[in-house]
């Protein structure tokens, strides 16, 4: 492609390239993101352009891989427009079928529709399935419009419009005031404003600046940000141009995680296609603006995903936080005025300049602006990623969008990854906002949600995130390095039926202690999980230390497995399957479990199809 030199260069190319999209008759849109592509979503796109092909439908046809749609647990998904026909569990056998049948006659092929779990019924459209339907897909919508691999894609759709419009006649002061006005809130986990960091990162002393994308996203299930920067890295390069032009930064990094090998690459070829289309580099546009970003691949520790430990891995030291005495937009990396945003952040910014701070403002809540995506996964009927204004209720979210509960009913949810709180079903109307999730004690955080059922123990769900808190704690300071490790040891001591009562109340004051003292947010918040079950479910802390007994039949030291002699038809499942061989009993006749030989592993439960294994 040509370098683009000026404004109307640009304008120039995205009229050619919509022009060019035109000619196509059909267009099929495949989810090429890292959830399908575990499901051989790559051999299905090879195979779909190999019929085209072999059918001589190139110049009719558009085959384009994407970004993730969102709807995981139903891929390999094929989309096809016009029509929005929505094909989901697409194996690559079936890419000549889809071909012949759907594009060339029209026909919609039933066993590829997605069947609604709530009514049994087929749906023939994406935008009638009700998962996408409950939400509002500003920045997840646009994954499916381009290859992001394609900055001619991107384009096309009006990427880059966005910093043309800066460059045009919008000085830093105003731009800065549009995001101000907006009310975005940094979707990382803190919900600082955005435009107010801009604005003393713009007023700090100093000429050299920089501005830093955060992609080291390593909440336990949360994979925003990678679904984003893999979908659709020049929506994210857009943003931090834009950013960078207003607290007038040349440089930029984008700091990613090292397990997201899609991410990395995507993220490389959309900086070196904008290097080579000139919109990166010197004199972008043909403006005095010169700014470049290169990429650094996290080192796997979840501590740099703050801040100034982020900072120190960058600048090639051990990722470590320091205190913010002085805040990173004054001292930041090498000591020079920073600003650091994360994936979804910068990718708010480019709509926000194009349609006005009004339009964004208008999405969300009072004092939570425009839309969050959420990591929605657990014990309900539909997970994926989700988008929603600030503000939804968590009821609809888990039983709107999410479909409800798969099969025991629903008694809580954990917000906000490993740091965040566990709220029961009668806290399920709080709205998704910053300070409305922080005053119930949990927080969005990055925009994990994890459902869980009666077969959930909460004592558990606290000893579990704990355990990930104190293996990524980098030791630092002695509140999180030994607080952590005390927390995590009388939780232990419960679960195993040690638990005594006055270790409840050393529980909390250690807790609140460790909140209280910490250096950084991964400890101050590394006591939510274990202050948010003690506020809302005591009664389980209780039957575990007064009854020793575990109400969910998860904690092993306190429950004993046996065989319900009426329901036990005698299959032999149970028997073979178990690899202590803790069970007895012929065939026909109720089976034993030798409490001596068991190891309470959930084998044998998990394996029954009667539900005779009962646990107590």
């Amino acid at each position: 492609m040509r370098k683009i030199n000026t404004i109307s260069d640009l304008e120039a190319l995205r009229e050619e390239l919509q022009n060019f999209r035109k000619n196509f008759d059909t267009t099929l849109v495949l989810c090429g993101g890292t959830g399908c592509q575990a499901s051989r979503s790559r051999e299905l796109i090879n195979r779909v352009k190999g019929e085209v092909t072999k059918q001589g439908l190139e110049k009719k046809v558009l085959v384009r891989a994407t970004g993730c749609h969102g709807f995981c647990e139903q891929g390999p998904i094929v989309v096809v427009e016009p029509g929005n026909i929505f094909y989901c569990h697409v194996m690559p056998d079936d890419a000549q079928e889809i071909i012949a049948e759907t594009v060339c006659n029209g026909e919609v092929i039933e066993r590829l529709l997605y069947t609604d779990p709530v009514t049994g019924k087929t749906i023939q459209t994406e935008s009638e399935i009700p998962f996408y339907r409950s939400q509002d897909r500003q920045l997840l919508a646009q994954n499916r419009q381009v290859d992001p691999c394609s900055i001619e894609d991107y384009i096309a759709i009006g990427g880059y419009s966005a910093i043309s419009k800066t460059l045009a006649g919008m000085a830093p002061e105003a731009i800065i005031e549009e995001v101000k006005t907006a009310g975005l809130r940094g979707r990382g986990g803190g919900g600082f404003p955005t435009g107010r960091k801009w604005a003393e990162c713009l007023e700090a002393p100093g000429d050299e600046k920089y501005v830093i994308c955060n992609a080291d996203e390593g909440d336990p299930g949360a994979y925003m940000d990678r679904s984003v920067l893999e979908g659709n890295p020049h929506l994210v390069l857009e943003g931090m141009m834009i950013g960078a032009w207003a607290v007038a930064a040349q440089q930029g990094y984008v700091y990613v995680r090292n397990e997201y090998p899609l991410a990395v690459e995507h993220i490389r070829v959309a900086v070196q296609q904008a290097r080579e289309l000139g919109l990166l580099g010197e004199n972008i546009l043909g403006t005095s603006f010169s700014f470049d970003v290169e990429i650094a691949r996290g080192g796997g520790a979840f501590v740099c995903g703050e801040s100034t430990a982020l900072m120190a891995s960058l600048e090639g030291k051990v990722g470590e936080p320091r205190p913010k005495d002085i805040h990173t937009v004054v001292d930041g990396l090498w000591h020079k005025p920073t600003v650091l945003n994360n994936v979804e952040t910068w990718a708010n910014i480019p709509s926000i300049v194009l349609n006005g701070s009004k339009w964004f403002a208008s999405k969300g809540s009072k004092n939570s602006k425009g839309t969050k995506i959420l990591a929605l996964t657990g014990r309900i009927k539909n997970t994926g990623l989700v988008e929603v204004p600030m503000g939804t209720s968590l009821q609809t979210v888990i039983f709107d969008v999410g479909g409800g509960p798969t099969g025991k009913s629903i008694r809580a949810v954990q917000t906000g990854g490993p740091s965040g709180g566990c709220l029961p079903i009668d806290k399920f109307y709080l709205p998704l906002e910053f300070d409305a999730l922080a005053e119930a004690g949990s927080m969005i955080g990055s925009g994990g949600i994890v459902v869980m059922d009666e077969e959930t123990c909460m004592v558990d769900v606290a000893k579990y995130f704990l355990a990930f808190l104190q293996d990524e704690s980098c030791g630092k300071c002695v509140p999180c390095r030994l607080g952590i490790d005390r927390m995590l040891e009388i939780i232990t001591d419960i679960t195993e039926g040690l638990g005594t009562p006055e270790q409840i109340d050393l529980l909390e004051d250690l807790a609140n202690t460790v909140s209280e003292t910490a250096l950084c947010a991964l400890g101050k918040t590394a006591a939510n999980p274990v202050l948010s079950t003690l506020r809302y479910f005591p009664d389980e802390y209780d039957a575990h230390i007064s009854q020793k007994k575990c109400p969910a039949g998860v904690c092993q030291a306190l429950v004993t497995y046996s065989i319900d002699p009426e329901i036990c038809t005698g299959c032999g499942i149970c028997k073979r399957e178990c690899p202590h061989e803790a069970i007895s009993g012929k065939k026909k006749q109720p089976h034993k479990i030798d409490p001596q030989l068991c190891q309470k592993c959930g084998i044998c439960k998990s394996e029954c199809n009667f539900e005779a294994i009962q646990v107590k």
